[in-house]
């Protein structure tokens, strides 16, 4: 039996959700080098349940006259200039992920990307900065809204740090792994898809208790007369 897709288009008001993680050499994104990037891309299955659909990520050579805060080096482990990383320049790597974004975007039925993140207004102005040095005309992404999964997972789980959303969603977690860009682009992916599937089958359940509430009504009202 052939599978049915359901664009996403109507979902989120005709924007297309993409997980966006960016591991960084400081906090400041005019003057600090962006090192890697990964964008995961989230659709409906065949249930209209929402999960990850697509996964790009890429190391990123730090730009002319970059800073480097060692901080913020040691925290993710990450040596710029190391040789097997597998850089590529700044306007390459945004290519590489906006191309699939467009495209998705497209069969979704959406208008732009809407960029989700842990704290993403980190990553969102580390992304614009990007966009704004490498003088790419047309980006994907919204340029200042996005959804923020430390928000929605203290909502849902009372847990504003990833990996204890993760532990309360029930999503493995590996120390080991955190901090490198596509795996935190992806368990936040999966962070997100998580809490909007149980806000619909608590919709779903929600219309069900109604619809036996009003029958039960009605048998009640029936029987007193």
């Amino acid at each position: 039996m052939e599978k049915i897709f359901t664009p996403l288009g109507q979902r989120f008001r005709g924007y297309l959700p993409v997980i966006v993680d960016i591991e960084t050499a400081g906090f400041n994104p005019k003057k600090h080098a962006l090192l890697e990037i990964a964008a995961v891309i989230v659709e409906y299955d065949c249930q209209q349940d929402l999960i990850t659909s697509e996964s790009y990520s890429t190391h990123v050579i730090p730009f002319k006259n970059a800073e480097f805060d060692e901080a913020a080096l040691k925290f993710n482990g990450i040596d710029p200039y190391h040789p097997f990383r597998m850089a590529v320049e700044e306007r390459d790597a945004l290519n590489l992920l906006f191309k699939p974004i467009r495209q998705a975007i497209k069969r979704n039925e959406c208008t732009k990307a809407i960029l989700v993140g842990h704290n993403p207004s980190f990553d969102l102005n580390f992304l614009n900065a990007a966009i704004h040095r490498t003088q790419l005309k047309r980006s994907p992404f919204h340029p200042f809204s996005t959804f923020d999964t430390a928000t929605l997972g203290g909502l849902a789980y009372r847990q504003t740090v990833l990996a204890k959303i993760a532990h309360h969603a029930g999503i493995e977690w590996d120390n080991e792994m955190a901090h490198s860009a596509l795996y935190d682009a992806e368990k936040t992916a999966e962070v997100f898809c998580r809490i909007v599937n149980r806000w619909k089958h608590m919709e779903v359940l929600a219309t069900e208790n109604n619809h036996t509430e009003e029958i039960t009504a009605v048998t009640s009202s029936s029987n007193r007369g």
